[in-house]
């Protein structure tokens, strides 16, 4: 009963949130989050009444299902970005771009977080220098997307943003690999492997790509017997939660670790389905509305699971500062210059950069990875990676809004259909009355439907382009036999 309760709680706060916080137009993911920190262990939740909120981290890794989960339709939806149609378009681009921002960004911390390292090289390990180096290539794919499809952006930016993001996550994770092998070395005094610096990471990229692969095509396979639009849902959200069960195997073969990556899997998933599938944008728009409920407990709860116990050291914080400041003028340099070497559109060069500075899951994956290095090394990474995952969360999805705006790629927010409705209803009302009682006037921006003004029914007619070019007759000849005012 607890459960249920908690989730019911979490799925209300996050939708009350995005009501409070549309007041100064931010971002819902924000929302989202800042509910999760109120429910969570720092807020209501250390009232300690269970249900109610998250009462500790422990209580908030009960729901670890919930995230997984997400992410792999998360990545499922992004793999449909992927098609070949596109790929011949922007491929070459966004291959290059993902690499470029990804290492230079990398390459920015070391630089900084080693100069930090010569001036206090007690606080602040080698092998943490290295690892907080990899992590920086790692971008969020949930807040970025999360976003776009709020806003619904369209446009260069949105074309190049969604692939980059795709193929950061697999640089990034290359880039872990070595750098966390290189790492482990320092600590142990030993000599790098080639098993564990190369083997190991390729096998992992390799065999999610494989493994994601053969779970598309036995999608699409799978789908061909199924005609009604609720069982090819069905059946897509069980092939989701497949991929991303299998991506959870791991084993050995002696020296060799394989593992896969749930978030490349269930992308490759969703990139093969979408180019064998002919209907499979209809599908992917039908699993966007079946998980949205979820995408709003995911980020609630990523909410409460941020760390605010990181700020009580000055050595995280400063650490913390110099990671996010270096971070992000690596990933905007980063991307500037590499869409510039391939010609990109100008407002992909001034804003792509921009939209790539989120981080959540990947890098706090790999940050739990970093936990197995000794001498506090493996802690030091963890604190700093979750006090960025922090400020990054509450503000980049903002950032990315903006820039979506700048780039004109937002397009204007229509009118509910309720509200619609009744302005609709209002018209129609003014219209019988001859225009003698005019509705009032809306705040709202010109709709396609116009509503009345204090001027004559005839003019409202030729003006709305939906409706009757016929003007009323005069109010003595309006009366039918019923008494009722009609318009003829």
């Amino acid at each position: 009963m607890e459960t249920i309760f908690a989730l019911s709680v979490t799925l209300l706060s996050g939708l009350l949130m995005s009501r409070i916080t549309k007041i100064w137009n931010l971002p819902a993911v924000t929302a989202y989050l800042i509910a999760g920190v109120l429910i969570g262990p720092y807020c209501l939740g250390a009232f300690g009444v269970k249900g109610l909120g998250f009462v500790s981290a422990d209580d908030v890794a009960q729901y670890a299902i919930i995230s997984d989960v997400s992410l792999g339709f998360i990545a499922f939806a992004m793999g449909n970005e992927f098609r070949l149609s596109d790929l011949k378009k922007t491929g070459k681009k966004a291959v290059v771009v993902a690499v470029f921002q990804a290492v230079v960004a990398t390459a920015a911390v070391d630089v900084a977080l080693f100069i930090l390292h010569l001036i206090m090289p007690d606080k602040l390990p080698l092998s943490a220098v290295l690892t907080l180096g990899a992590i920086a290539a790692a971008t969020a794919p949930a807040a970025t997307l999360m976003v776009i499809k709020q806003y619904k952006a369209e446009g260069p930016v949105t074309k190049m943003l969604l692939p980059v993001v795709a193929l950061d996550d697999l640089v990034g994770l290359v880039i872990f690999a070595v750098s966390f092998g290189a790492a482990k070395a320092l600590e142990s005094g030993n000599a790098v492997g080639v098993v564990s610096l190369l083997v190991n990471p390729l096998i992992e990229v390799v065999g999610s790509v494989v493994l994601g692969g053969l779970v598309g095509v036995c999608l699409h396979f799978v789908e061909r017997y199924f005609h009604s639009r609720s069982k090819r849902l069905s059946i897509s959200v069980c092939f989701v939660l497949l991929a991303v069960a299998l991506s959870k195997i791991e084993f050995s073969l002696g020296e060799v670790e394989i593992g896969f990556s749930p978030l490349i899997v269930c992308m490759m998933m969703g990139t093969l389905f979408c180019n064998l599938c002919k209907f499979s944008e209809e599908l992917m728009e039908r699993v966007d509305r079946w998980t949205g409920p979820l995408m709003v407990a995911f980020f609630v709860i990523s909410g409460a699971g941020l760390e605010f116990k990181v700020f009580s050291d000055w050595v995280i914080v400063l650490a913390g500062v110099v990671f996010i400041l270096v971070r992000s003028a690596g990933k905007i340099v980063g991307a500037n210059v590499s869409s510039r070497f391939m010609r990109c559109e100008p407002t992909v060069r001034k804003y792509l950069g921009i939209t790539l500075l989120p981080q959540a899951g990947v890098s706090l994956g790999m940050s739990l990875t970093a936990m197995s290095l000794g001498n506090g090394s493996g802690l030091i990474i963890r604190n700093i990676a979750l006090f960025a995952v922090l400020i990054y969360e509450l503000i980049g999805p903002l950032l990315t809004k903006i820039a979506l705006d700048k780039a004109g790629e937002i397009p204007a927010k229509p009118v509910p259909p309720r509200l619609q409705a009744d302005l609709d209803a209002k018209a129609a009302a003014a219209v019988s009355s001859g225009g003698e009682n005019p509705a009032p006037q809306s705040d709202l921006p010109p709709l396609k439907s116009c509503a009345p003004s204090a001027a004559s029914a005839s003019s409202v007619a030729d003006d709305c382009s939906e409706s009757p070019s016929v003007a009323p007759a005069p109010p003595d000849r309006e009366k039918n036999n019923g008494g009722e005012k009609t318009v003829k």
